[in-house]
């Protein structure tokens, strides 16, 4: 991507935190929104042109934070034009992409856990209009502690409708003379370290070859020492793309991953990397684009230690995954849009 084209990049910067009462104002306004935050919170807002999920850890204009009081709002660019949120069940999820505009975007928001994210994280890049009608978005999710009680959601702002298990988009049609673009940046590169190959593709795996020999993962992990906060990397057809562990069970030896592993891609661990913020800051210091929406995972923000720390100009939540047509694991995805001379 080159920004510095005979065009223009449209938007301020990716939203920022705020109460209740500014973000209803700006509903009330028209505004075309996306917001994130705690479910008390989102409870509250009027109806009107958004779409929300619940996180509690945000990239904010102050810095990484934790916060169950306030919630970040993106505007994103309507101009004249009107957007459109719906609703769509796992039956329905392969049209999003039809159903968006022909010139614009979609953004989706996903409830994590939910057969809807399964089925979006296998399927994804098989639906109809897929990388053509450009789709981003994020995984809705709760705080860590409340796992074992509380189920993320999703929010249909026009009707005020909640929802655990489907996933919620807002069609976003733009002017002739704009064009949507959605990008990736992820600081994870693999190591030189062992390939490894599954035999079948999945959210969860045991038995795998390890530079061509069969052996069983968890083996692979306690023997090679790997440190599991480092994702899988492996590429996608020219992106680098993360597959994060989310588990490993000692007594059966499964791994469970948070994203799915395929039968047919060559991967390795990655990389170490050693200051997210110095390696993030570089990465966009020569990038004149201003992102309409951004969203980050929040295995950065724990892992990373992000808490407190500022990422410039790409803030948003720090979800339980990232949509940049297809689900992403411990990357920040950003939407910008063009404007054409």
């Amino acid at each position: 991507m080159n920004a510095a084209r005979n065009a223009r990049a449209l938007g301020a910067n990716a939203g920022r935190m705020m109460g209740v009462t500014e973000a209803a104002a700006l509903i009330r306004a028209g505004h075309c929104l996306s917001i994130a935050g705690d479910e008390g919170l989102l409870r509250q807002l009027p109806a009107g042109h958004w779409v929300g999920g619940t996180i509690p850890y945000f990239m904010g204009q102050d810095g990484g934070q934790t916060t169950r009081e306030e919630l970040f709002v993106a505007e994103l660019p309507l101009m004249g034009l009107g957007c459109t949120a719906q609703m769509y069940d796992e039956a329905g999820l392969a049209q999003v992409c039809t159903d968006g505009p022909e010139n614009g975007f979609t953004l989706i928001v996903i409830p994590a856990f939910s057969d809807v994210h399964v089925s979006f994280a296998r399927h994804a890049p098989h639906y109809e209009d897929m990388f053509i009608k450009p789709l981003v978005g994020w995984v809705s999710g709760i705080h860590l502690d409340d796992l074992e009680t509380t189920r993320p959601l999703v929010v249909n702002g026009e009707t005020l409708e909640f929802s655990s298990t489907r996933a919620v988009a807002l069609h976003v049609p733009l002017p002739s003379d704009c064009v949507a673009h959605i990008d990736i940046i992820n600081l994870f590169a693999p190591a030189q370290g062992s390939t490894i190959r599954f035999p079948q593709t999945g959210f969860s795996a045991d038995e795998c070859l390890v530079d061509g020999r069969p052996e069983r993962l968890a083996n692979y992990l306690r023997r090679a020492k790997i440190n599991t906060q480092l994702p899988l990397v492996a590429d996608y057809n020219g992106a680098m793309i993360n597959v994060c562990v989310k588990s490993v069970d000692p007594n059966s030896g499964r791994v469970d991953f948070y994203a799915p592993i395929f039968n047919d891609v060559e991967y390795r661990f990655a990389e170490p990397v050693n200051d997210y913020v110095q390696a993030f800051e570089a990465r966009i210091r020569s990038n004149a684009v201003q992102p309409s929406f951004a969203c980050n995972c929040v295995l950065n923000y724990l892992y990373l230690n992000l808490e407190g720390k500022k990422v410039p100009r790409m803030l948003g939540p720090m979800t339980f995954g990232e949509v940049a047509y297809q689900l992403l694991n411990q990357t920040l995805v950003y939407l910008w849009v063009e404007q054409l001379s």
